[in-house]
């Protein structure tokens, strides 16, 4: 069963990708798009756990790092969702497995992973010498935020129950 639960994450992310870099553009605010990997990634990890969610994320960051209209070094999306996965998925280790997580915590989870996935993002860039404002960078983080909770109803509920019906002893 583990390759199918591979193939349809697989799946989750491709969808995601292309709304992400196909359709999201045109509603995006100050050039900021919803991170719809991130949130598959974080439902990957509240459902399956982090040593999961890090693969996944792995595979998502790597994707969203290679796609059109790509303008950043590759790697650096591939580095921030591992360590969203991982830090998301200590929420699901940390609570019990066999309750369903409170739609506050969904929340916050997505609020903290958008902050430090788009953090780290940043932050590589800065390292890596990507000429950016600091101010810049705080209200990317803010808006990243904004659209990741505003889209969390929509998006986590499907990914989430998808995840669990794949292996529901595992959920």
């Amino acid at each position: 069963m583990s390759w199918i639960r591979a193939l349809v994450a697989f799946a989750a992310v491709s969808v995601a990708l292309v709304l992400q870099v196909s359709l999201f553009p045109h509603l995006a605010w100050h050039g900021i798009v919803p991170n719809l990997c991130l949130l598959v990634v974080v439902g990957a990890a509240l459902t399956r756990g982090p040593q999961f969610a890090a693969v996944l994320g792995f595979v998502a960051g790597v994707a969203l790092d290679l796609a059109p209209p790509a303008d950043h070094l590759a790697g650096r999306w591939a580095l921030a969702l591992v360590i969203v996965g991982y830090v998301a998925g200590q929420v699901r280790q940390g609570g019990r497995h066999d309750t369903r997580l409170s739609a506050t915590t969904v929340v916050a989870t997505v609020a903290a992973s958008s902050f430090v996935g788009t953090s780290v993002f940043a932050l590589t860039g800065v390292v890596l010498g990507d000429p950016v404002a600091i101010p810049e960078l705080l209200q990317v983080i803010a808006v990243a935020m904004a659209w990741d909770v505003l889209l969390t109803p929509i998006v986590l509920p499907p990914v989430m129950t998808l995840f669990r019906r794949l292996e529901p002893s595992l959920a």
